[in-house]
C-alpha cells in the first residue's frame, strides 16, 4: 500500500488526487477509529438520553467546524509557497477533520439512535463535499 501511494504521488496530477484521496481516507480513519470505540462502550454503559436542544447545538456546532476545517483545508491546498504535493497531502489531511467532526459526534451519541443517524448522515454529506472538491485543491506538480 505505502508504494502504491508513493508511486502515485509522483504519477503527475492524476496519481497526486489519488495519493490525496488515499491520504485523507486514511487521516479520516485515524480520527474515527477512537471515536467507534468509545461509541460502542458507551452503547453498553447506557447513558442518559441527550435533550434535544443540546444536540441541535451540537449540530450546529459539528456543521461550524467542518467548515472551518474545509476553509482550512481549501487555504492549505492554495498555498503557493509550497510544493504542489506537500499542498495537496496537507490539504487531504485537513479535510478529513469535516466529516471527522460528526463521525464522532455520531459515535458519542450511539445509543441515540435519532441523533447519531443525524449525525452520520451530516458526515456523509461532507465526506461526499470533500471527495468533490478535492481534486480541484491539487496544482500540477512542480517538475
Amino acid at each position: 500500500m505505502l508504494q502504491a501511494f508513493v508511486r502515485d504521488v509522483h504519477a503527475g496530477r492524476a496519481g497526486l488526487i489519488r495519493a490525496a484521496r488515499r491520504a485523507y481516507l486514511l487521516g479520516l480513519v485515524a480520527l474515527a477509529l477512537p471515536g467507534v470505540v468509545l461509541g460502542g462502550l458507551l452503547v453498553l454503559v447506557r447513558p442518559l438520553s441527550a435533550p434535544l436542544p443540546a444536540v441541535l447545538l451540537l449540530v450546529v456546532l459539528s456543521v461550524a467546524l467542518s467548515l472551518v476545517a474545509l476553509r482550512m483545508a481549501h487555504t492549505a491546498a492554495k498555498n503557493t509557497e509550497l510544493p504542489a504535493r506537500q499542498a495537496a497531502l496537507t490539504a487531504a489531511i485537513q479535510a478529513a477533520t469535516a466529516p471527522g467532526v460528526p463521525v464522532l459526534l455520531a459515535c458519542a451519541l450511539l445509543s441515540e439512535g435519532l441523533a447519531a443517524g443525524l449525525f452520520v448522515v451530516l458526515a456523509v454529506g461532507m465526506h461526499a463535499l470533500v471527495w468533490w472538491q478535492l481534486p480541484g485543491w491539487v496544482r500540477e506538480p512542480e517538475g
